[in-house]
């Protein structure tokens, strides 16, 4: 049989893990509560702090113009029996810069027609083809405007119908 020493001995050595338990729970919920309330503080903070941050970053409107009519041209192929129909419009953020473009459309217009033509059926299969197309063109027409107006004006050129035959 157990004595009463040897009874008060085996409740000391519970009680050291029980109250190492209730420590940790305690610092794992302090913990818990501190991070709540840091990120609540956190999130009322930079809500506001961010909204003009956001409202700064926003561009300005995009202005298109259609380079109407649609460009239709043989393709470069050997046999001669390919052609491309494409419609462009060309996109700047700057309202100066539209009028502009307008105004040189007849130019824009020759170059982007003389590119197309030189281009192969097979040129312009996938949309990898297209895209690179899509940079040609928009490198020409920045290179025109450039010439003429000492800036490239247009920030992007989009295919808004593109059809091989």
């Amino acid at each position: 049989m157990a004595s009463k020493a040897d009874a008060g001995k085996g409740e000391k050595k519970g009680m050291p893990i029980v109250l190492m338990m209730v420590v940790m729970l305690l610092g794992i919920g302090g913990g818990a509560g501190a991070m709540w309330f840091f990120a609540k503080g956190a999130h009322a903070d930079t809500g506001a702090a961010a909204a003009p941050a956001v409202a700064l970053a926003v561009p300005p409107p995009a202005h298109y113009i259609a380079m109407d009519p649609s460009f239709v041209v043989n393709l470069a192929d050997p046999d001669g029996t390919r052609y491309l129909q494409v419609d462009v419009q060309l996109m700047t953020r700057d309202p100066a810069a539209a009028p502009v473009i307008q105004g040189n459309l007849p130019a824009l217009r020759n170059g982007l027609l003389m590119l197309f033509s030189q281009k192969l059926a097979d040129e312009l299969r996938s949309r990898d083809d297209k895209e690179a197309l899509q940079a040609e063109a928009l490198a020409e027409v920045q290179r025109i405007l450039t010439a003429e107006t000492g800036r490239p004006a247009a920030e992007a050129l989009y295919f808004t119908s593109f059809v091989t035959q």
